[in-house]
């Protein structure tokens, strides 16, 4: 298969991404809601088989995000700085980004612009599909093994929830090589680490990162990713949609424009942290798995796929699943008050929970009606 480009597909210029996807924008995939939630928790049909009607912000949830993006833009600047560093001091200056689309693209994006900006660097990148439970897109690994050398490749997301997509990375990886010999190491480099299941990090706070907020209007207008045996033959990239028709409400460029002009004011901060940041222990301990297993058990939900940790997973529930409820740190302050707007918007309950038993700012749980033994 040939890559993807924008402006034919996506809003990000060519030079930004290589989408190494197949265009699905003719077929119609979206479902509502609650009609979707049932046949996943059902068994009927995996999630990424499908796609959830697009959320359309309302115009106090639009307000919401830009001044979200003015209060986080430098903050986010610097966990950007720092995580390319590390990328380039794993991979050095011919390393290969490849963010996991669509949460990992906007920061691909960043840190191929950072790595630019810092050392005249022109990395490729290019965003490839992962699925929980299917792995990561094949077809697309043999097609970067075919232009570049798999140990130059870094693997690039936003932020980690409880480590799903981590340990699915490294899963598929192995599958890959053992089917391939092709090696890429699992290494995962995300903007925040709540989840401490990664050692590549910009922070482990979890913090609100405004491309969370919405959708495709602030991923280049792309659609997550769709793993559907209909539509997707065995040589095929997996697919996705992009969304023109709503180029009026694009602000993918805004959100990217934002973070980097604050790379000159992070600069020598980002410089003068960096050797701590490498000495010091980020060794993965999974402890966000754990606090996930406790809440499972205080909420009684045995299926802990239906527990999204997190600001960005959080988010993720209330624009495109069925929410049940959402624990929130009675500390977390502004990073949530998005998180709270679209919970009153969808009414569901926001229950504010002692700091000491969540490490997270928030965790969403997805309502479990249609999954066995869970509490009604």
């Amino acid at each position: 298969m040939k890559p993807l480009y924008g402006p034919e597909f996506g809003s990000y210029a060519r030079e930004d991404v290589t989408w190494l996807l197949k265009d699905l924008s003719s077929v119609r995939l979206e479902a509502p809601t609650e009609e979707r939630e049932a046949a996943i928790q059902a068994g009927r049909a995996h999630y990424a088989e499908s796609l959830p009607v697009e959320y359309q912000p309302s115009p106090a949830y639009q307000r919401l995000f830009h001044e979200a993006l003015d209060t986080s833009a430098e903050r986010l600047a610097y966990a950007v700085g720092l995580i390319t560093e590390m990328i380039l001091a794993e991979r050095g200056s011919g390393a290969v980004l490849v963010s996991l689309a669509r949460a990992g693209t906007p920061v691909g994006v960043l840190a191929r612009r950072w790595a630019r900006f810092a050392h005249g660097l022109d990395l490729p990148h290019y965003a490839v599909s992962i699925v929980r439970g299917r792995g990561i897109d094949a077809v697309a690994l043999r097609y970067l093994a075919a232009h570049h050398d798999p140990s130059a490749v870094m693997f690039v997301d936003g932020w980690t929830g409880k480590g799903a997509i981590t340990r699915e990375l490294a899963a598929a990886l192995d599958e890959h090589a053992d089917a391939t010999g092709e090696r890429f190491a699992p290494d995962l480099a995300v903007l925040a680490d709540p989840g401490r299941c990664t050692n590549l990090y910009g922070t482990r706070d979890d913090f609100l990162i405004p491309s969370a907020c919405l959708n495709s209007t602030v991923s280049g207008l792309v659609s997550r990713t769709v793993l559907n045996d209909r539509l997707i033959g065995p040589g095929d990239f997996h697919g996705a949609k992009f969304y023109a028709e709503l180029a009026p409400d694009d602000v993918s460029g805004r959100f990217l424009d934002a973070v980097c002009a604050r790379f000159p004011d992070v600069a020598e901060r980002v410089a003068k942290d960096l050797p701590a940041l490498r000495a010091s222990d980020r060794a993965p301990d999974w402890s966000g798995w754990e606090a996930v297993r406790r809440v499972g058990a205080e909420h009684g939900v045995d299926d802990l796929n239906l527990i999204k940790p997190g600001v960005g997973e959080t988010t993720r529930v209330l624009l495109r699943r069925v929410p049940w409820k959402i624990l929130a740190r009675a500390d977390a302050g502004p990073d949530l008050t998005h998180i709270r707007l679209l919970a009153a918007e969808r009414e569901v309950p926001v229950i504010d929970v002692d700091p000491v038993a969540l490490p997270y700012a928030c965790v969403g749980l997805i309502h479990p009606r249609f999954a066995r033994g869970a509490a009604q």
